[in-house]
């Protein structure tokens, strides 16, 4: 029920949007907004921009009822250590308000204690590392430091699909060079590390315009990690014409037997003088929604990221910071990491199980949460009706579509994560997520050996 203040205010809005009121003819104004604003055009940098991949499966999912292995976030909770620390922090009145622009001490300090083992050197809080709201702007703030209109971005394919928007959308141009699995990989199970680079290839795509190469270890979707010989032949390449390396590293503690230790390029010869690593608190401790990321990198580089973030988001949400700190901290004494690769190894073993039932080839993943499963013994009844938005798109598509509407698993086409050129590279491939509980690993099996009818 109003009261007499609730409706003077309602007045006071009502004037306010009716200040043209006095126009004797208020029906045309309204039409020449309406006309003037179907003339506004958007910003070049994000008029191309598509529905992606996301947009058509994760609501396709809901609808459908289909156990989602497509989008790669987790359905149980972060470690307790994590979880306690974040509520803790929303009793410190600090912990609510701004950071500082480069993360909170604790946090920096932290990354600090934690990493400077991994690279082989003392890292200093201050000047080599600086927490992002989230990996995804971190390589965004990276993007925007370094590069001018036109400047050439070498990507990898398959490529984290976000790559793309954040170089353009800074007036950069992706250059795609593709990592190939073995000729015969629709016929057996491959290792991921069998997915090869051709260095030639990528040398041929340097032009003077290169600024940067995007590199992704452990790999999504393939879930390769890359051994020091790769690592540091593709170092030299950028040796040769001093190009800044941006290494997105969110999946560097989940990688599994039998590596016993994760290579980094930062750290062989002299690369460190040229890359930014990229890490996640989200990936690390499953926690994705919190956007907690970092760059770590020499101070002549990171500064640069750090002069866009600030005119990005300035500072990262506070009370997460304090979790993320609590939660590499103890990561130290109480083998959360450890623990946390051994739950995987059986998760992927749930999936991997169920393909080899089957007699499904797939890559096996040496590092992430991901399992590329080759799709070409599966056949898609021919009376199957396809959504005119799939006339599109690759192959891949398809085939996860009706894997989602039929079997009632989703799983994501990887050609997403390819430019259109090597959609083909895609056709035969579906990624599958394994970061999800073992109940629910264990119902998208029942429902996957629904495909053994529809194998040739």
């Amino acid at each position: 029920m109003l009261n007499i203040a609730s409706i003077r205010r309602l007045a006071v809005v009502t004037r306010r949007n009716f200040v043209f009121s006095s126009n004797p003819q208020p029906q045309r104004f309204y039409r020449m907004s309406t006309n003037s604003a179907q003339q506004i055009k958007p910003a070049e940098r994000v008029s191309h921009f598509g529905r992606d991949v996301w947009s058509i499966f994760t609501p396709l999912a809901l609808e459908t009822k289909a156990i989602n292995l497509g989008q790669g976030y987790m359905n149980f909770a972060p470690p307790a250590t994590v979880q306690n620390a974040a509520k803790e922090a929303l009793d410190v009145v600090e912990a609510n308000q701004y950071s500082h622009p480069r993360g909170r001490p604790r946090l920096r300090n932290a990354l600090a204690t934690s990493y400077s083992k991994q690279f082989n050197r003392e890292l200093d809080a201050e000047t080599e590392i600086l927490v992002t709201a989230g990996a995804n702007e971190g390589m965004f703030a990276t993007f925007a430091g370094f590069l001018d209109a036109g400047d050439e971005v070498i990507c990898m394919e398959p490529f984290f699909d976000q790559y793309i928007p954040n170089i353009t959308m800074n007036g950069g141009k992706p250059v795609y060079v593709p990592l190939r699995p073995p000729a015969d990989a629709a016929d057996r199970v491959i290792s991921s590390h069998e997915w090869k680079l051709d260095i030639n290839e990528l040398k041929s795509k340097i032009t003077p315009k290169t600024k940067m190469i995007v590199l992704n270890t452990p790999h999504n979707p393939i879930g390769k990690v890359f051994d020091e010989d790769e690592l540091r032949a593709i170092g030299q390449v950028a040796e040769e014409n001093n190009l800044v390396i941006l290494s997105d590293e969110v999946y560097d503690r989940l990688y599994y037997p039998p590596l016993n230790k994760f290579p980094r390029i930062a750290n062989i010869d002299n690369l460190w003088e040229r890359t930014i690593t990229v890490g996640s608190g989200g990936k690390s401790f499953a926690a994705t929604g919190w956007r907690v990321g970092w760059l770590i990198g020499p101070e002549h580089l990171i500064k640069h990221a750090f002069a866009a973030q600030t005119r990005v988001v300035f500072c990262v949400n506070s009370p997460c910071q304090e979790a993320v700190a609590a939660g590499l901290e103890n990561a130290l004494t109480e083998g959360i990491f450890e623990n946390q690769i051994q739950q995987y190894l059986h998760k992927r073993s749930i999936l991997s199980k169920l393909f080899d039932e089957l007699n499904l080839p797939y890559t096996m993943p040496e590092g992430a949460y991901y399992i590329l499963v080759n799709t070409s013994k599966i056949e898609i009844p021919k009376d199957f009706k396809f959504p005119e938005i799939l006339n599109d798109r690759g192959d891949d598509f398809k085939m996860c579509y009706w894997l989602t509407k039929h079997i009632g698993v989703c799983a994501i086409p990887p050609s997403e994560f390819y430019e259109r050129e090597h959609w083909p590279l895609a056709a035969h491939f579906a990624r599958f997520a394994f970061c999800k509980t073992d109940e629910v690993l264990e119902q998208a099996v029942v429902r996957l050996r629904e495909l053994e009818a529809y194998i040739k």
